[in-house]
C-alpha cells in the first residue's frame, strides 16, 4: 500500500492501473517511479535536465484521456476515486520534475551570464592588492621623503581599482539578476555557481539583484574605500600642517 502525502492509499492493483493509465501522459525524461524511501509517497527518478527544456507540466493529453477525465462521486465511486488517484500521482510528478529543471536552469542561466567575469574578478584582486600596498606605503617613513610621488601612484592604484571594479560590476549586474530570477532555487547563489563550473564565484562581490535594480556593486564598495583613504590622507595633512 502507498500513500500520497497521507491523503490517498494507493494499493499495488490500483498503483498497476493508475500507471497503466497514466504512461502516455508521461514525459520522455522520466526513468522511474518507485516508493519512497520515507515510507510515504512516491520517488521520481529523472534523466539529468539541461534547464533549457520547456519547463515541465502536466500535459494536455492527460486532461483529454477518457480514461482520466473528470467522473463524479456519485456516479461511480470507484472511478472517482481512482482518477483522484491518479491526478495526485501525475501532479506529483511534474511537481517533482519541475523542482529538479528549475535548478538546472538556474545553473544553465548562470553558465550563460558569467562569461569572463572569472578573468575581470582576477584583474580587480591584482589592482585592489596594489591599491593596498599603495595606501601602506604612505606609513612608511621613506614616504616622507617622496610624498607627491607617492600620493600620485596612490591616486593611479585608486583609479585602476575602480576601472576594474566597474568591469566587474557589468558582469555581476547579470549574474545579480540570475539570482534574483531563481530567488526560490533549492541552491544557494554559491552552490549554484559551484555547480556553473565556477567554485571561485564563493568569493566574487556580485551585488544585489532584486528587483531587475542593480545594488550594492563592487563600485560602491571601492568609492567608500577611497573616500576614507582620502579623508585619512585629507586629516593628515591637516594635522600634520602639511595643508591650510
Amino acid at each position: 500500500m502507498s500513500s500520497l502525502g497521507g491523503t490517498f492509499q494507493i494499493s499495488p492493483e490500483e498503483m498497476r492501473e493508475i500507471m497503466e493509465r497514466l504512461t502516455p501522459h508521461f514525459p520522455p525524461y522520466l526513468r522511474k517511479v518507485e516508493a519512497n524511501a520515507l515510507g510515504w509517497g512516491l520517488h521520481f527518478v529523472f534523466a539529468p535536465f539541461t534547464g533549457r527544456e520547456p519547463e515541465p507540466c502536466t500535459p494536455r493529453s492527460f486532461y483529454n484521456d477518457a480514461r482520466l477525465t473528470y467522473v463524479g462521486e456519485s456516479a461511480d465511486e470507484a472511478e472517482h476515486l481512482l482518477r483522484e488517484k491518479a491526478g495526485a500521482v501525475i501532479s506529483n510528478l511534474y511537481e517533482a520534475a519541475r523542482e529538479e529543471w528549475k535548478c538546472a536552469a538556474y545553473v544553465a542561466d548562470l553558465r550563460e551570464a558569467v562569461k569572463d567575469a572569472p578573468y575581470r574578478w582576477n584583474v580587480y584582486e591584482r589592482a585592489a592588492k596594489d591599491l593596498e600596498r599603495a595606501y601602506a606605503y604612505l606609513r612608511e617613513p621613506a614616504a616622507a621623503t617622496e610624498w607627491p610621488a607617492a600620493i600620485s601612484r596612490l591616486v593611479d592604484a585608486q583609479d585602476q581599482t575602480r576601472a576594474a571594479a566597474l568591469a566587474f560590476d557589468e558582469r555581476a549586474a547579470d549574474i545579480a539578476a540570475v539570482h534574483d530570477r531563481h530567488l526560490y532555487a533549492d541552491f544557494t547563489h554559491a552552490e549554484a555557481l559551484a555547480k556553473a563550473g565556477h567554485p571561485d564565484g564563493k568569493d566574487w562581490h556580485v551585488g544585489d539583484g532584486f528587483g531587475g535594480v542593480f545594488r550594492g556593486g563592487l563600485v560602491e564598495q571601492v568609492d567608500r574605500l577611497i573616500q576614507d583613504q582620502e579623508a585619512h590622507l585629507a586629516k593628515v595633512g591637516r594635522l600634520a600642517r602639511l595643508t591650510p
